[in-house]
């Protein structure tokens, strides 16, 4: 705790100044974030710092897994609906990313629920919402032998069933419909901090590049 409350004097005294100007404007005029960015709660993966966000830019939801569950789920397994809902429907965001990563815990533990070393039953329904996703794994993937190869297809696999259900939120919908919504899809690679994105035609993550000019 203690590196916490060093790291917050050292923020007031040495880096605040450079974004004084900023968070006054955002506490005057309110957030207006132009991207929703859903990604893991793993501490490895921080939006802001891969895509060099500043405060206000992005609308974060970080969960276990960056599972989006279908818009038919609500009670405690669906707290992230509520804040799709408010960055699409009273936000209005004009993108939205789901971002995966390599090494994803969740996606381990999805693929082999006997290696949790605990019994943590909130986890286990969480993960429950994916079971989608080691079918396809399971049915499409058997000549994968690695178990990290394994993984790695779950994390990009479950980015994509993430768009799926997106997709099912009216608020969503709507606005896909008449081009005010885009959705992305993306995967972090944490040895080398690349991003690679999902491309529809080719059917695979490929590295994110520059827009055309």
């Amino acid at each position: 705790m203690q590196r916490l409350i060093d790291g917050v004097h050292r923020f007031r005294s040495q880096e605040f100044g450079r974004y004084s100007a900023l968070f006054r404007k955002l506490a005057r005029e309110g957030q207006n974030p132009h991207t929703l960015f859903i990604t893991c709660a793993d501490s490895r993966v921080l939006a802001e710092l891969i895509t060099h966000s500043a405060p206000g830019d992005l609308f974060v939801v970080k969960n276990v897994g960056n599972i989006v569950p279908p818009a038919t789920v609500s009670g405690s397994t669906n707290s992230t609906a509520a804040a799709i809902e408010f960055a699409v429907q009273s936000l209005q965001v004009s993108d939205i990313v789901v971002c995966g990563h390599s090494q994803c815990g969740a996606m381990a533990a999805l693929l082999d629920p006997p290696a949790l070393a605990e019994p943590m039953p909130h986890l286990a329904s969480w993960l429950d919402l994916a079971q989608p996703v080691r079918k396809v794994i399971e049915e499409n993937y058997t000549h994968l032998a690695s178990p990290l190869a394994r993984q790695t297809a779950a994390a990009e696999e479950n980015v994509l069933f993430a768009l799926e259900n997106l997709k099912t939120y009216p608020g969503v919908n709507s606005r896909l419909d008449d081009g005010r919504l885009h959705l992305h899809g993306w995967f972090f690679e944490i040895a080398t901090a690349e991003l690679f994105a999902f491309d529809p035609d080719q059917k695979q993550f490929l590295p994110l590049s520059q827009p055309d000019a």
